[in-house]
């Protein structure tokens, strides 16, 4: 394969195409569904590709068999070894259990105990799970290590040819399922393997198809990467949606993203809770964060009315444990979900009458942290309140300014918020 400098493609359709070969007989197209919520909502005809749906519950076992497979036995007997947030790992444990290669799966602590158990359950006996470390880079940097050490193959989750190229193989079953090309794809993006690979068929077989790539508005690498010219460190990440939470992407996958230049749209996280929560109420669909990507950024992505949009469902592998905090990002990004520091008057029913001169009869307390003071007259409580409309706020506002309470709003960008979300 060339390397990602000088004017040669990483990736060639070509390539893709030979993935998608060697996938026929061990991976089944995954489906495309119609989704009548999201079609009605944006006034467009929108597909659900759903790599959800495969044994992996993710696309990323396409690249991971691709490169795999690929290896040459003398490289396969000294074993393979990855590092992931939890999908890849699933993908290499798959493929490793499929091709009998002994393999090695670092995994950041950070990691839901849903993705750990699963690595382990996929890979069998040919694998073992190694968790290490807080950050993803922490665990890339020890599987850095066992490779130069034990002389095992590195697996990139998205930052080589052979990688970009399995994942690619979902453009070509799209236009495949779909009968004709689309007028736009929405592919989320954190490392960019998928937009890479995506970028590089749909370019060359169906040019006329917008490719728009989705990420998290907290951990938009690949915006930083093309705005700088080349792969650059994000100063923070937010790791909300681990599997596209990634600190800097790849020097083939930004080549790629270079070279042809996709609309890249940040996602707020509170945006694709609400997403989430719909896909599971609406659809029955259970998507992880980043698998709501893509249909997330539909409003902010502007096509045309009518157009025919596929968004690739990347994945569902969602820890049911994380719901809790899934509802609270999307109330408070909805405008629904608010906090306040208010001071009470240490008498009975004081708390009544506060409840009763400043909600509305659709809103409701969901949180009372009462700190009593035996020396003082009044104490201090935190409270929550989650409204039944957005626009009841500037009432509940109004009326708090009528009562005697002395009451702080707890903004968003708050320290002290951190603490409650």
């Amino acid at each position: 394969m060339a390397q990602p400098t000088g004017t040669s493609p990483t990736v060639t359709a070509s390539d893709i195409e030979a993935a998608a070969d060697r996938l026929a007989d061990v991976l089944p197209p995954t489906p495309l569904h119609r989704n009548e919520r999201l079609s009605r909502q944006h006034e467009l005809d929108v597909w659900l590709k759903r790599e959800d749906l495969n044994s992996v519950r993710s696309y990323k076992v396409r690249g991971a068999y691709n490169l795999v497979s690929r290896l040459p036995e003398d490289q396969r007997s000294r074993g393979v070894v990855c590092a992931s947030a939890g999908n890849h790992g699933q993908g290499v444990a798959s493929a490793s259990a499929a091709l009998g290669v002994e393999a090695r799966v670092y995994l950041p602590r950070t990691t839901p105990r849903q993705k750990r158990e699963r690595v382990a359950w996929l890979g069998g006996k040919h694998v073992r799970v190694v968790v290490e470390g807080d950050t993803y880079d922490d665990a890339a940097a020890a599987a850095r290590a066992y490779a130069r050490e034990t002389g095992a193959a590195l697996i990139p989750a998205f930052d080589d040819p052979r990688t970009i190229a399995g994942q690619g193989t979902v453009a070509k079953e799209i236009v495949e399922q779909l009968g004709s090309p689309p007028d736009a794809v929405v592919v989320p993006v954190g490392g960019g393997g998928l937009l890479g690979g995506m970028l590089t068929w749909l370019s060359e077989r169906h040019p006329g198809v917008e490719v728009a790539g989705a990420e998290p508005l907290g951990a938009a690498s690949m915006a930083l990467a093309l705005e700088r010219g080349r792969p650059a460190p994000l100063e923070s990440v937010d790791p909300f949606v681990d599997g596209a939470a990634v600190r800097q992407v790849g020097e083939h996958t930004h080549a790629l993203a270079a070279r042809h230049a996709p609309r890249l749209l940040a996602v707020p996280e509170g945006r694709i809770c609400v997403e989430m929560l719909d896909l599971y109420q609406s659809d029955g669909i259970i998507s992880e964060p980043a698998g709501a990507l893509a249909s997330a950024a539909l409003g902010l992505a502007d096509l045309p009315r009518g157009a025919t949009v596929v968004c690739v469902l990347s994945g569902g592998n969602n820890d049911v444990s994380r719901y809790a905090e899934i509802v609270e990002r999307a109330l408070i990004f909805e405008g629904k979900k608010h906090y306040f520091l208010v001071e009470f008057p240490q008498e009975p029913g004081a708390l009544r009458r506060f409840l009763d001169d400043v909600l509305g009869p659709d809103d409701d307390i969901t949180l009372f942290e009462y700190v009593k003071r035996n020396n003082r007259e009044t104490g201090p409580a935190l409270v929550g309140l989650e409204l039944g409309a957005a626009e009841n706020l500037a009432g509940i506002l109004d009326r708090m300014r009528t009562v005697p309470h002395r009451i702080e709003r707890v903004e968003p960008d708050s320290p002290l918020f951190t603490f409650l979300t």
